[in-house]
């Protein structure tokens, strides 16, 4: 079964037409394919979906064209704040995740815009304490669940997006680093299940393995996750990126079955 739950297109910040990457998922072989439009937020940030009547129509509309050749889901992917948006339509499904957080002080922060953002909100807004910047995404996403219902936890460990060339930033590998991760992981499987190997930051050229880290994929084999595999897609091209070598660093951590959607629910597959 090949899949794809995570996909951006021109209704949010994605570069082609819901009906472009459909045709290029057939071509590519996919069985099917899950839309997930970024939900908008109070802030209003230019990677959220700009018409989510007409996001929705199009989906729809597609459903029903390409039965038969392709299935299609209509979801979403929601942040910490788009609670109210989720109450708005019947979606397939939907993913939950954090891009964005404030601290204590009210102050705005993102965590997945550029390695040169993350490094001027770590200095402005949290007194150059990169650790706490990665603290603030975890205790964030750790509420997640308290926030949103949603289906799959999308990138987990974003904050880990461009840590990998820039160690600077924080210590990826440190204890209080490593702490805010595993307290989070635990916090949020007490309400869900299904995380997802998102491939995104490979395409991009930020990270040489997908989220989550292997100490945390680790972790979630001993919690009995769920797992499923995305490539976060914002350009058709990459639609499969890493799906292969994905399938390897998870069976290297032990899991032998990875989901997918279906009408009834997620089943699984061996690996």
């Amino acid at each position: 079964m090949l899949q794809n739950l995570h996909m951006h297109s021109a209704f949010c910040d994605g570069n082609s037409t819901p009906e472009e990457i459909v045709r290029i998922a057939i071509e590519r072989g996919f069985d099917s394919l899950g839309f997930s439009s970024h939900a908008p937020t109070p802030f209003g940030t230019s990677c959220e979906m700009r018409d989510s009547d007409a996001y929705v129509a199009e989906i729809m509309r597609l459903k029903e064209l390409y039965a038969g050749r392709l299935e299609i889901f209509l979801g979403a992917e929601l942040d910490y704040f788009s609670a109210e948006f989720a109450k708005k339509y019947s979606f397939d499904y939907t993913l939950g995740g954090v891009h964005m957080a404030l601290t204590d002080e009210g102050e705005f922060v993102e965590f997945d815009h550029s390695a040169k953002m993350s490094e001027e909100y770590i200095t402005r807004a949290l007194r150059g304490d990169g650790e706490r910047f990665a603290e603030l995404y975890y205790r964030t996403m750790a509420d997640m669940p308290n926030k949103i219902s949603a289906d799959v936890v999308a990138h987990f460990d974003l904050v880990s997006k461009f840590s990998e060339k820039r160690p600077d930033l924080f210590n990826a590998n440190g204890k209080r680093y490593r702490t805010a991760a595993l307290e989070a992981l635990h916090a949020v499987r007490e309400r869900m299940e299904v995380f997802e190997i998102n491939t995104g930051a490979v395409a991009r050229g930020h990270r040489s393995t997908p989220y989550p880290a292997p100490f945390l994929l680790s972790e979630m084999r001993a919690l009995n996750c769920k797992l499923i595999i995305s490539s976060d897609c914002h350009d058709p091209a990459f639609i499969d990126c890493h799906f292969k070598e994905a399938k390897e660093y998870i069976k290297a951590a032990g899991f032998d079955t990875v989901y997918h959607l279906s009408a009834s629910g997620f089943v699984g597959e061996k690996i």
